[in-house]
């Protein structure tokens, strides 16, 4: 383990440096999108902003893909496409909507190996993840949204009060409004895109123009599987312009939105101003709760894997690693060495384990938070970017932080990093209110081999996830989405179909009598 304080001599780390591939042989981004980084009622189109934006590898720092931004009047003609082919979408069967989707699912597994690259290139994932993780997972969430749109019902039908039958509808709400974050792209276009296009609505969605390509690939797989024209559309613009003018739009009836918690305030203030129905999956600081019984090995490694899955850029991400006191020595060596085996290279070389951050932007940001700490905290491992091949790259090292203050600022802070910061406890009560003290509420897990403790930490701590004895593993059937202020909603599973469909309560009279005698509370005598 390396000592606080002393580097890795360059010899010992493990970064892989063979030389990135040529563009082309990555993913040709320009080739394949020249027509434009907009997808407007079944085809592309380029954004009338005036303005241009570079898609840049973040392993590389080269720019890959240079497209011009939407403005207002493509967002206005993406709504206009989507009310458009709203009536015939919401008035399809649910099979006719199954089928559909059912299709969309196996064209995307066609083209996997297309959106592996496209999502590497754009994100700096390894390819290991994105053929692995991203992919496949997009693939099931779509054939699992085929089955459920054949499971829309409402509550069954009964005589509640004696003289009438009711029931319960589920209704499509119209054009939805979603904006989609940048650290996965293509997982999160599928998360907001179908089931709302499964319970019958018509979508805009606006990906991160950082990294707009799966996002484009998504939406023409979906009119290549015969979807109609008009249900998915893709805006690629700034939050400021494009995204604030479709949360803001009349014609859209619901916004999703996935991000910062600072964010989806203003997504909220601008959304309730025209009554919109919201659904907000915002920040996350997740806490690890390691008790003095668990399984120290499975805890390290579930430890390295959460908190370093997507270079750390994960809001369900392990951050926060709390460690009874007779483990914490343990976990704080064994957690370290583990991270510094950890291989550093080009996304699309073998053999490599952890890709850039998304920009040198967020690289320095993460940097900044881990220089400030070390005022208050220990560094033992990482705390720097690599040198040597991958110099020009927006990389940052695995990196392990001790014996910082619970209220400091890379304790209490999101830094969507390969950042874990450990800290121990000592009683169960102490471990369960540390891991509530934040005001995240995402994910959490706890790590024990005694079921009653086990089962009191899914009871007590306040997120909308919480593992036991592993962390991040999702699966389409379940529902995702935070407490507090990781905001509120559900994606993926049958749950997200609350976010995405009206309630509609139908009640007809059976008495086929003309004067009730509830109207004699109104006018009259009896």
């Amino acid at each position: 383990m390396q000592n606080p304080g002393t580097a890795i001599p360059e010899t010992a780390r493990p970064d892989t440096t063979t030389p990135a591939t040529a563009t082309s042989e990555r993913f040709p981004a320009q080739d394949r999108f020249a027509d434009g980084a907009q997808y407007i009622a079944g085809r592309p189109a380029k954004g009338t902003s005036g303005r241009t934006h570079a898609v840049v590898d973040p392993a590389t720092g080269r720019e890959v893909y240079t497209y011009e931004l939407a403005g207002t009047e493509d967002v206005d003609a993406a709504v206009a496409a989507a009310r458009e082919a709203f009536p015939a979408w919401s008035a399809a069967t649910p099979g006719e909507r199954s089928d559909a989707l059912h299709r969309f699912a196996a064209v995307l597994a066609e083209r996997a190996e297309d959106f592996a690259r496209a999502e590497s290139l754009q994100c700096g994932k390894p390819l290991k993840l994105t053929r692995e993780f991203d992919v496949p997972g997009t693939i099931d969430n779509t054939a699992f949204f085929a089955g459920a749109a054949r499971h829309l019902a409402g509550q069954s039908a009964g005589e509640y009060s004696g003289d009438h039958t009711s029931y319960v509808r589920r209704e499509p709400i119209g054009v939805v409004g979603s904006i989609a974050p940048w650290n996965y792209p293509l997982q999160m276009a599928a998360w907001k895109i179908l089931p709302a296009i499964a319970a019958g609505n018509t979508i805009v969605l606006k990906p991160a123009e950082l990294t707009p390509l799966t996002s484009l690939l998504f939406a023409q797989a979906a009119t290549d599987a015969g979807i109609p024209d008009g249900v998915v559309n893709i805006v690629t613009g700034t939050g400021k312009e494009a995204g604030e003018h479709l949360v803001g739009h009349p014609d859209v009836a619901m916004t999703s939105f996935t991000g910062s918690t600072a964010v989806g305030k203003r997504v909220a203030e601008i959304a309730t101003g025209t009554v919109k129905r919201i659904h907000l999956e915002l920040g996350g600081k997740a806490p690890f709760v390691v008790f003095d019984d668990a399984d120290l090995e499975a805890a390290v490694h579930g430890a390295v894997a959460g908190a370093l899955i997507n270079t750390g850029q994960d809001c369900t991400a392990a951050t926060r690693a709390y460690v009874q006191r007779p483990l914490y020595d343990a976990f704080v060596e064994q957690t370290a060495a583990l991270m510094e085996s950890v291989r550093l290279g080009d996304p699309f070389a073998p053999g490599t384990d952890l890709g850039p951050l998304i920009s040198h932007v967020q690289r320095d940001r993460v940097a900044g938070f881990v220089d400030r700490a070390r005022a208050y905290a220990r560094v033992v491992t990482g705390g720097e970017a690599p040198q040597g091949d991958l110099k020009d790259g927006a990389y940052y090292r695995p990196t392990l932080v001790a014996d910082a203050p619970q209220d400091s600022e890379i304790v209490q802070s999101e830094i969507f990093g390969p950042v874990l910061v450990v800290l121990p406890f000592d009683g169960d009560d102490e471990g369960i209110r540390l891991a509530n003290d934040t005001p995240y509420g995402l994910a959490a897990s706890a790590w024990s081999r005694d079921v009653y403790r086990a089962n009191r930490a899914t009871r007590e701590i306040k997120a909308g996830c919480v593992w036991v004895n592993d962390h991040i593993p999702i699966i389409s059937e379940m529902p995702h989405g935070g407490y507090k202020a990781s905001g509120f909603g559900k994606d993926m599973s049958a749950y997200s179909f609350e976010e995405y469909t009206q309630i509609k309560h139908v009640m007809f009279d059976n008495t086929a009598v003309a004067a009730k005698d509830w109207h004699r509370t109104v006018f009259g005598d009896r």
